[in-house]
């Protein structure tokens, strides 16, 4: 996402719809990589994203450039991803798909039972599904928006060494779920 100027969101801000649209327009595609990322899910994703610019926009005049947008953006974001979660039913996706990834239409395992670059992206999907939501946009915001620490902090409004305790975490459980999964011809199936 490219820094969207002050003077587009303080017009923003004073209600020029033009100026919205272009915040919009900047900043949907990462809205919903984080809403996607968040979720594994791109319906919920999309309804997220949608729900994030809802609140923008209701919440614009409210930012004050204490931080940067981009920072006030990620919040919205990983704070409404965190709570269509938590009303979303949990699902037995994951297991589904570990016993049966073929199901998945994110996964499909090539002849040689190696992964192409979107297998392997889906597999990271799925992996980050197994983290609680808290530590999913630590390990989001950190390895692959890459935010610094403090910005992570900031966008999340948690203390950095909570920041630090929950990648920490984080990264361990993404080691223990991909050492556990199933390999390519170990007689199961392989994802």
């Amino acid at each position: 996402m490219q820094d969207i100027p002050t003077q587009i969101i303080q017009a923003a801000q004073a209600g020029d719809m033009e100026a919205f649209r272009d915040i919009y327009k900047s900043s949907s595609g990462l809205v919903y990589s984080i809403a996607y990322r968040m979720t594994a899910d791109r319906d919920l994703a999309y309804d997220v994203a949608q729900e994030v610019f809802v609140k923008v926009f209701r919440n614009l005049k409210a930012f004050e450039f204490r931080s940067a947008f981009k920072t006030w953006l990620y919040r919205i974001a990983v704070n409404t991803a965190i709570n269509a979660l938590r009303r979303k039913p949990r699902e037995l996706f994951l297991e589904e798909i570990m016993e049966n990834p073929e199901s998945d239409p994110r996964v499909s395992v090539v002849d040689n039972g190696k992964f192409d670059q979107q297998d392997a992206k889906a597999k990271l999907d799925i992996l980050l599904q197994q983290l609680n939501p808290d530590q999913r946009s630590c390990i989001i915001l950190r390895e692959i928006q890459g935010l610094n620490y403090k910005e992570i902090a900031q966008a999340l409004k948690i203390n950095i060494n909570t920041v630090r305790s929950r990648l920490a975490r984080a990264r361990q459980g993404l080691m223990n779920a991909a050492r556990n999964a199933p390999r390519a011809g170990d007689g199961k199936n392989a994802f």
